[in-house]
Parts: structure tokens; sequence; C-alpha cells
């Protein structure tokens, strides 16, 4: 047991100098033992990699690999803050998944490695500053000890075993686990972003392979940002991840990363989320060109065993058809809302479901003639009612204090939609069970779903551990109230 954070990333620095194929700005050599020093700056934890007059490359692209000191993560000055500790899971001990004939059921475990607003309003209220609206901002705009130490108490507790757990007791096999590419310590400036969350997400790959969750490693936010929310990290109208090389290589440089230290630890490695594919066709081509790219360093780097997962970038699964179909092990993750928009928002309870199960055809014909289908992202939620859900300081569509009010006004209040389920009618649960069986339904004619998400501080109507308490998802996710609902 470590005893103090100093200790903590000191024996983690030490390790990664010695193993064969650690992470690092030196690129490893398999049978090869890379040394490196390990020395304190500024409060950081420094890998120095040894003197070298040959610039390292890529091994599956040539490009160079920034050969500067690698900062790993910043110590916290709070060290009594819990640490996690590595222990001795070197590999998946879970039985291969069987996505050919199983069917994925999952949460998505957000707002852990990718702060969103909405998932823990807290986080950026605490700060007193609103300006703080992402995780760009949050380090950018306060003190740096003040923000490492929030982020440290955060990845410490927001999530813990406990939460794996009652996953499994819920019947749930997979968990999609977003993360940040500041997180993967490879040797590039990151700024103002914070690192040093790398230690928690590998303790989280062994808490699920201990209570029988299979990983979708998800890599949340790519430098520039890959599509301008503030879940990418940067909430900015000019994202330039799909217009910028620079950002894609080294965005394939951080998946390369991810394969090699998780490829044998998570069943899935997913490229990239949300590419704005919507942006124009310079970036729809961007994300078409990225996911083979990607595809071919994850199997370069981590073998074939790990599945991978590409996404639609907003294009609709018609675009993608027969796209990647000869690639071993591939998957296509699509994300399922009514609610981002007016048109969507105004249908009734009855047309919301009817909507969701008219994508039957959509959804088998797409997974019986191309790839393995996960509806990766979906959720109750029929209003846009939780806060700071479209960003922090921006309101809601629903009761018309969104950014560009309509003249028709305002559909409704937001109290009793969102917030604590406890102010929730029982009509309002009765639908949402009724809801979560018709998107369930149509989801395992593929592959399967992964809900977002698993909780919320307070947006209940997103929240899954919530729902199965208060009684509007069952606890046995198999189980039926509406059978034949989409006929």
């Amino acid at each position: 047991m470590f005893t103090s954070t100093s200790t903590f990333f000191t024996t983690l620095l030490l390790l990664s100098c010695i193993i064969p194929r650690g992470l690092g700005a030196v690129a490893k050599t398999p049978g090869r033992i890379n040394k490196c020093r390990v020395k304190r700056q500024g409060g950081q934890v420094l890998e120095v990699p040894p003197n070298s007059t040959a610039q390292e490359t890529s091994p599956a692209s040539g490009t160079p690999i920034p050969s500067s000191t690698q900062v790993v993560g910043q110590l916290p000055t709070n060290t009594s803050l819990p640490i996690p500790t590595q222990g001795t899971f070197d590999g998946l001990t879970l039985p291969p998944f069987d996505y050919a004939n199983q069917k994925v059921r999952g949460v998505n475990l957000g707002g852990w490695f990718m702060m969103e607003p909405w998932i823990t309003p807290s986080m950026f209220d605490n700060t007193g500053n609103d300006a703080i609206v992402d995780e760009y901002t949050f380090g950018q705009y306060q003190d740096r000890g003040i923000a490492l130490d929030a982020l440290h108490s955060h990845w410490a507790t927001w999530y813990t075993e406990q939460d794996f757990i009652e996953m499994q007791n819920y019947g749930l096999n997979h968990a999609r686990l977003p993360i940040s590419y500041w997180s993967v310590p490879i040797a590039q400036d990151v700024g103002p972003y914070v690192p040093g969350a790398w230690p928690y997400i590998l303790k989280a790959l062994e808490w699920a392979n201990n209570h029988g969750i299979h990983i979708i490693l998800d890599l949340h936010g790519a430098p520039g940002s890959q599509n301008g929310f503030d879940n990418s990290g940067q909430r900015t109208d000019t994202p330039i991840w799909g217009i910028d090389p620079g950002s894609v290589e080294h965005t394939l440089q951080v998946l390369e990363a991810i394969a090699r230290e998780t490829g044998n630890k998570v069943s899935i490695i997913q490229l990239l989320n949300e590419v704005a594919g919507f942006r124009g066709q310079q970036w729809a081509d961007t994300a078409k060109g990225f996911w083979q790219a990607g595809y071919d360093r994850v199997r370069a780097a981590a073998g074939d065993n790990v599945k991978v997962m590409i996404g639609d970038a907003f294009l609709g699964l018609h675009n993608w058809g027969g796209y990647m179909k000869a690639s071993q092990g591939v998957m296509m993750d699509l994300h399922v809302y009514q609610i981002f928009s007016f048109g969507e928002l105004e249908r009734s309870w009855d047309n919301h479901i009817t909507f969701m199960c008219n994508r039957k055809a959509e959804f088998t014909e797409y997974t019986y003639n191309n790839l393995w289908l996960v509806m990766g992202e979906w959720s109750n939620a029929v209003t846009d009612c939780a806060r700071y859900l479209n960003g922090r300081g921006v309101g809601s569509r629903w009761d018309n204090t969104w950014l560009m009010p309509r003249e028709a006004g305002a559909l409704g209040s937001c109290q009793g939609w969102t917030g604590s389920a406890s102010t929730f009618s029982q009509e309002y649960k009765n639908f949402m069970r009724k809801y979560w069986e018709a998107q369930v339904t149509v989801a395992e004619l593929a592959a399967g779903w992964v809900y977002w998400t698993w909780k919320a501080e307070n947006a209940d109507d997103w929240s899954y551990k919530a729902g199965v308490e208060n009684g509007y998802i069952p606890r046995d996710p198999s189980e039926r109230m509406y059978p034949g609902l989409c006929g």
C-alpha cells in the first residue's frame, strides 16, 4: 500500500522505466529493457529518457515521436487523497465475449475521466468561476494546484469498486469508459489540461475484470477537439481536429499507446467518440481515413484479440455501407437521442416510442450486411432539462431558456422532468420503463446497447442506477413488462 501520492507516482514511474513495453517518449522494442531517469520538477513527476542521438519513430507510421521529457502527472498538494495502487492485473481473466451470439448490455461511466458539467455540476460550481465550462478551462482559469487536488479527489471517488459490483448485480456485462487524450501519458504538451488520471484508469480496468464487466475503452477527447462539444474536453465553435493533420496524427499516437498498454486488459478499443462529420466534407473524409488508420495502429500494437469500434460521425448508417466490412473484429457505435431539437422534443410519448420501433429494419439490415452495431449512447430522457446538459450557463429548449429561444415559447416547465426521481410522477416512470424497453428491443436486434450514463449528481432521468432503484429500469435487463412492444 502506498502511503503517499509522492511515493505512488515515483514507484509508478520507476516501474514504467524498466518494463519492456511501457509508455513513454522512447519507442519500445519488444524484448529490450528501456532505461530512463525519474525526477521532480515544479511539483511534477517527470520521466527523462536516456540520452540519444537518434529520434525515435512510430513503428506503424514512421512518424517521429517527441523525445522531450514526459509529464506523467503532477503531484497533488493534498497527499491524504486516496491513490490507487497497481496490483497484479496483467490482463483479462474474463472469458472472451461472444459478440456474434450474446448481446452487449452495458452502461457508460460518464463524467469520470472526461468531466461534463451536467453530470457533475458541483465540480464546476465549486470553482466559483462561470468561465470554467469544460476541462480545458478547468485547468486554464484556476490555480493549477487547486485544479489538480479537485481532480484527484474526483477520480478517486466519483466511481469506486462498488459501482462495478452493482453493475454486475444488475445483469450488465459491459461498461464504456470515456477517457481523454491528455490522460494517456505520452510525451506531448497537453496544457492547459491537467493530466494524472492514468493510474485511476488502470484501476478501473482491474475492477471491471474482477466483477465480470467487459470494458469498451473509449477515446472521448482528441487534440484540437473532434466536435467542439464540452464532452470532447473543449467547448468551442472552432474545433480543428478534422482539418489539422497534426491533431489527427497526435490522436493516432495516443491510440498506439492505449493499445500497447491496455490491449490485453479491455475487450474493445473505441478509436474516437462523436467525430463531427456534419461540419463538412473534409471532416467526413478525415473520419473515414482516421478509422482505417486507427484500426491499423491498434492492430499493430495490440494484435487481433481486442475488438475495434468506430462511429458513424453523425452521418447516419446509410453512409457506411460496406465500410471496413472485410476488417477483422470491427464494430460500429451509433448514438440515439431524441431531445436535441425542438422537433424531437415536440414528439408525444407514444411518438418517441414509435420513432425508435421504426428503426428496426435499419438496425437489423446494417448488422446483417456490415458490422456488429452497438447503440453506444442513449437514455430515458425526453427533455433537455438536465442542468448544464446543453453546456454550463446554457438553458434548455424545453423551458425556452436556451441560447436561441423560439417564438412559440416553452414546451413546458422543467419541474418534475429531471433532478431527483422523487419528483417524478408515477405516470412518467411508467413511460420511462416502456421507453427503455422499446430502445433495448431495437438495439438487441443488433449487437446490443450501452446506456448513457450509470449515474449523475442531479439528473435521475439519465441515470441507469437511479432508474433501477426507482423502478423504471428493470434490475434484470432481460425482463419485459411490454413484450411485443415493437411488433
